[in-house]
């Protein structure tokens, strides 16, 4: 009897396809609104957090703000020591100095970001060498004239490769020669650090002969293992404030605070929206249940003539919701198929990674058939509870 009325379901609606289509149009758009807004949201959450965990949620940023604030007097090289001894979860902290400068090598040029680093510099930020080496311990104490270049300022000055073991010459105010170390592999640019564009120099060497340090432009402390990223900030914007009296004399950022807050924003915009697309479900359990009632008139001699054969009040409304259900659920499949499709164009369109919520799925099916039985079982009692006298003689 089950699979009858299905059968009967999809023979009323193959007679009346206009209607059947205007009836679940608020279904496909309810449930493909809810798969489209469930999936971009998964997507940039994961894509939010693939890039942000590209910038290290290991790291933490430490920047003076204001010209002649007590943090801008504090941030020497002689802070790292501090913040080491003195904040608990602390495993490195790297100094960092900057200069645009002019790069040559024979007639080819670029215009990079001197970077003054420590041999550290690689940890902190997870960096990896593609060819030759990192700068030493003993590169920065013996103030050597050697430069590791960024995967762009690489292919920019060297188009044919081989960097390694060449000169280059920098410029400020006067060309020095740099022999060329080692080439970084290519890394998401990340906290106003670009690194591909940039190239590394000795903090000593670089302190010596381009660009004498007065000052620290910022820190960037790597945590250890284990520790937690968002309690050792915490830690260090106390011991800064400590120092300073000023909490708006510096700013404490790490990626794992960035991470958390798009997050909660993404989360909060999907509830919302969420909410917007159920109200289009609602909307089209109520064109479904009017399109039932329709129906049940329109098929009242029917129901007279079953029940004068013996059909039952439970088969009678078995038959009715059951073409609700079906109804709906039909809208609800149609509605996932667009609402993928949707969403996956969007996502390759905003170079998104494509990260589809199964469970939406599974949930948007599950309500569609809800929305089937609450607003079908109306219109199925009203047809059950026809007398077949009444039925057989409707007009």
């Amino acid at each position: 009897m089950f699979f009858e009325n299905i059968k009967l379901a999809f023979k009323d609606f193959g007679s009346n396809k206009l209607r059947t289509f205007l009836s679940i149009l608020g279904i496909v758009i309810g449930v493909a609104s809810i798969i489209t807004i469930t999936t971009l949201g998964r997507s940039a959450t994961v894509s939010i957090q693939n890039q942000v965990s590209s910038m290290g949620l290991e790291t933490i940023n430490i920047f003076p703000r204001g010209n002649d604030s007590e943090a801008r007097r504090l941030f020497t090289p002689e802070l790292a020591g501090k913040l080491k001894d003195n904040v608990e979860g602390i495993k490195d902290a790297v100094p960092i100095n900057q200069t645009p400068m002019l790069l040559k090598h024979g007639r080819d040029s670029y215009q990079a970001n001197v970077m003054a680093v420590t041999d550290d510099f690689t940890d902190v930020f997870d960096y990896e060498v593609e060819s030759g080496g990192f700068i030493t311990e003993d590169d920065n104490a013996r103030r050597k004239s050697v430069v590791v270049l960024g995967a762009e300022a690489a292919s920019k000055l060297f188009p044919g490769g081989d960097a390694v073991g060449k000169y280059i010459r920098i410029y400020r105010k006067q060309a020095k020669s740099f022999r060329v170390i080692g080439v970084m592999k290519t890394r998401t640019a990340s906290m106003r650090m670009d690194f591909d564009a940039a190239v590394y120099v000795p903090r000593n060497t670089y302190n010596q002969r381009l660009k004498r340090i007065r000052r620290v432009r910022n820190y960037v402390v790597g945590t250890e293992k284990g520790a937690d990223v968002l309690v050792v900030s915490g830690k260090i914007e106390a011991y800064l404030f400590k120092l300073t009296g000023d909490a708006d004399s510096y700013r404490v950022i790490s990626p794992a605070t960035i991470a958390g807050i798009y997050t909660g924003i993404t989360k909060t915009l999907n509830l919302f929206l969420t909410g917007i697309a159920a109200i289009s479900l609602l909307v089209g359990g109520i064109g479904i249940m009017n399109i039932m009632l329709v129906s049940v008139a329109e098929r009242t001699r029917e129901i007279g003539i079953r029940k004068a054969l013996g059909a039952t009040p439970k088969v009678i409304r078995g038959q009715f919701l059951i073409e609700a259900v079906v109804l709906t659920l039909f809208g609800g499949l149609i509605g996932i198929s667009f609402g993928t499709g949707l969403s996956y164009i969007i996502t390759v369109f905003l170079k998104w990674l494509f990260a589809p919520q199964f469970s939406a799925f599974l949930l948007a099916v599950l309500f569609s058939g809800g929305v089937g039985i609450f607003f079908g079982l109306y219109p199925a009692i009203q047809a059950s509870g026809l007398q077949p006298v009444e039925a057989l003689t409707y007009e």
